[in-house]
């Protein structure tokens, strides 16, 4: 999800909620403790130098149960950093503590801010020796298409 999509989002609910993936809420009382403006410039193990920016939404879970994150005052913490800190259009990362932090992706569904599971990745798999994963087929499919197969088809 990029910047102007959680802000197209907001618009359209009364409330803030996120969900992990495994669909448990985020309680009702966190905190946006961060938006930031993530630069990472590296280099993969192929050797090729790359730039990447993300931005960055930090949750935070404290004590103060009464606190609840207005959709206006979201908002406005995404104004402010978008004036203060130059945001562009990026997608958006996001940080929440479980047992150490998870940085997660983002989608909207049914009203709800979704943290999406993410994973490490081989950038250079072409360079590094990677064999390209293969297709998983189904043995019954595979019979299914062999019983199909008519002499003079060209499918044997």
């Amino acid at each position: 999800m990029k910047l102007s999509e959680i802000k197209s989002a907001l618009s359209k609910v009364n409330e803030v909620t996120f969900a992990l993936p495994n669909g448990e809420q985020v309680p009702p009382h966190f905190h946006v403790t961060e938006v930031g403006n993530i630069q990472k410039h590296f280099i993969d193990c192929g050797g090729t130098i790359r730039k990447e920016s993300v931005i960055n939404f930090q949750l935070f879970t404290a004590t103060d149960y009464d606190h609840r994150l207005s959709v206006q005052k979201l908002r406005s913490i995404i104004q402010l950093s978008e004036e203060k800190l130059g945001l562009e259009n990026h997608e958006i990362e996001v940080e929440y503590q479980g047992d150490t932090i998870g940085k997660y992706g983002l989608e909207f569904k049914n009203g709800v801010f979704i943290l999406i599971s993410t994973q490490t990745d081989c950038l250079a798999k072409d360079k590094c020796g990677i064999p390209q994963e293969k297709p998983r087929l189904r043995l019954s499919t595979l019979q299914a298409q062999e019983s199909s197969c008519a002499p003079g088809s060209g499918c044997c």
